[in-house]
Formats: C-alpha cells, structure tokens, sequence
C-alpha cells in the first residue's frame, strides 16, 4: 500500500476510536475519514454526494487506502460519523492544526459563533447547532470549533474553546457576548492580549466608558493618555473613514476597574464608522475594553481583523460550502461534518499556487488529482 500524502492528516485522525462493535467494522474508519475529507474538498455537501466521489475515485483511492469492501455506502458514512465522539474528532483536528503551521506572536485570533441553520430536526425536537470558532488572521486558518450546548448559549462555549487552543502571545477578539470576566481571565492566565468588544449585557461597564470618553473630548483629553488615528479607504464608490481612539490613562482605568475585576485591563477604545455611498452617510460607534497599551494602530488592527472570521469562514462556509443548506443531522453528524469543512477550508486556504477562490480550488481538486495531492500535503 502507498503512503498516503502527507500523513499529518492519517497521523492525527488515526488516534479517534471507531464507534462500531467488531461485527459492523467493514471498513476501517481511518479510510471513511479520508474520503469524507477529499469529498468536502472537492465539494461533496452531504454523505451521497461522499459516496459517489469516493465510487469516482476509487482507484486513486486503492493507491493508499484499504477498502477492502470498496467504497463505503452513504448510510455508513452517516451512521459512523453520526456515532464519531466529537470529543475526539476535534481534539484530533486541534492537534493537526498545531501541527500545520504554528500562530505567531501579535497575531489575531478572532472567537465568533455561527448557527447551522438546518442542522434542526423538528420530529426529534432538536434545534439547529451553534458552532463557536477561532480564526488565525496571519496564518488563515480555523484553530479549533466547538459544539455550543443546545440547553446553554455562546458565553459558556467560549471558556471550553480557549482552554484547547494555544494562544501565548497573541491578541484575540471576541464580540460583546463575550465580555465576561471568566473569558478575560483564561486569556491573561494564556498569556494573551484581548480586545472585546461592549454592549448593555455587562452591567454599566458600556456607559461607564462612553461617559469616560465624553468627558475626555469635552476636557479635549487635556492630561489624559491617549491616541487617536484615522483611515480613510474607497471602494467601488463607497468610502469609508474610521476613527480609532484609545485611552490608557490609569486614572481612567482605575475607576473603569474596580477591584481589579478585568484582568489585565489597560486600555479602552472607541471606534467611530462612517461609510458614504452616494448621498447616503451612516454612522457607527462601538467601545471596546482591552488589555493593549493603548497604541491605536495595534487597536485597530485587532477590530479590523476580527471581521476576517465573518469574511474569510463564515462567508465562505456559507457561499462555498453551502454550510447553511446542509441537512446532516443524525447523531454527532453536524457538529462532525462541521469539523470535514473546516479541514477542508484550512487546506484549501494553505494551497497558494492556484490564483482562484475557495468555490474553484474545490472544482479544481475534484478534476485533477495531482491538484488534491498538493492541497492534502498542506503547503
């Protein structure tokens, strides 16, 4: 049997323990998992459309896989990863991610939760998942996702998600949700950096800092530690001016954090949006704490690069993947399945050769070959 390409992927998901009793093991899980993963690659959304990719395939396949009763069916590649300990399938997925390429110091990790809208199934009275991942900005990849419980919400997935991942050195952003002291403090204890962004949900922490901000621009920030930037960037019409302005003057901050509740606290930021199309002008402020000295180019770097997990994996798990559609719901299924796209879209993202878009590459994988061995290698 021929080694199969670049076995970092075989390597990490060969530890996940198959479900199955003795007697149904006609396939080894190691080959539906390989399948299943060139299938999403190369744009299989469901478990027929795997299927029928692996029957196309099937002699490339037997040029390093087993299948010794050929390729499997699409009710058992349903039932398997139905049956798959998600567990297991993502700490797998996390160690392999580690090990495809490492997440740089300074670098951006943008957490956002994202609902699987027909993951439901309504006979069952099984509501449709929440899945809350973390995106490298630098490096762009999916580090790790997770499984939001049906009968809990995004704030108690978050904690679970940053103790798997590794994030000594880097900035991560998070949306208001996530302004809990329990998530600040699991980011410090990593060694991170935070920005997190504000809302009415954590007490009066939103109007204590637009009232700090208030009085710093009536007084003109006279002996307040500040900074102030602003980019002014066009497109298609469209222009759009964003003002970014810190401050980090300790009295501020003091007085913002009492007792020390937010670990790391050294700065706050306000970032105002105006975006002109034609006649029409909108406006837009938002307020963020942070943990950044203060330096508005770090800060607005780190509130830009939180939108690339909304436009670099939701987007395109959306428009490329039709993650949105998918009605893979048996068992473990969708969160599992969930898991198949995000290893397709990291691979996929690490092919820099072809000068093409997420939906293309996968045609491309799916007609040549040679083409899927390079984006399975992960380089």
């Amino acid at each position: 049997m021929v080694e199969p390409p670049k076995l970092s992927l075989c390597a990490h998901f060969s530890q996940v323990q198959d479900p199955r009793i003795d007697r149904t093991k006609q396939h080894p899980l190691l080959d539906i998992m390989i399948i299943a993963m060139c299938g999403v690659i190369c744009g299989a959304d469901d478990w027929v459309a795997i299927e029928r990719f692996g029957q196309a395939k099937i002699d490339w396949f037997k040029t390093f896989l087993e299948l010794p009763h050929g390729i499997p069916s699409h009710d058992t590649f349903g039932r398997v990863f139905g049956l798959l300990d998600p567990e297991q399938f993502q700490r797998s997925f996390l160690n392999w991610v580690q090990a495809l390429a490492e997440v740089s110091l300074g670098q951006i990790v943008a957490i956002d939760g994202k609902m699987l809208r027909h993951s439901y199934d309504r006979a069952l009275g099984k509501a449709a998942i929440y899945m809350v991942s973390a995106w490298a900005s630098a490096n762009r990849l999916v580090l790790g996702q997770l499984k939001v419980d049906e009968k809990s919400n995004e704030i108690t997935a978050i904690p679970e998600l940053l103790k798997l991942l590794l994030l000594k050195g880097c900035i991560v952003t998070i949306d208001a949700m996530g302004c809990q002291t329990e998530i600040v403090n699991l980011i410090v204890e990593q060694e991170a950096d935070y920005v997190i962004s504000l809302k009415g949900n954590q007490g009066t922490l939103h109007l204590d800092v637009q009232e700090a901000f208030a009085y710093a621009e009536e007084t003109h920030f006279r002996n307040i530690a500040h900074q102030v930037q602003q980019t002014i960037d066009s497109n298609h019409g469209r222009v759009e001016i964003r003002r970014y302005t810190t401050i980090s003057e300790p009295e501020f901050i003091a007085y913002l954090n009492p007792q020390g509740k937010w670990a790391g606290l050294r700065s706050i930021g306000k970032v105002e949006a105006e975006r002109r199309l034609g006649e029409q002008v909108t406006l837009e402020t938002r307020y963020f704490i942070s943990s950044l000295t203060g330096n508005t180019l770090e800060f607005g770097q780190a509130v830009r690069g939180h939108w690339g997990i909304e436009n670099c994996v939701h987007w395109v798990l959306d428009v490329a993947f039709r993650e949105d559609d998918c009605r893979v719901r048996q068992g473990y299924a969708a969160q599992n399945f969930a898991v198949l796209r995000h290893i397709a879209l990291n691979l996929l993202r690490q092919e820099k050769t072809a000068k093409c878009g997420i939906k293309n590459k996968r045609l491309m994988a799916a007609w040549d070959e040679k083409f899927l061995l390079k984006v399975l290698s992960g380089y």
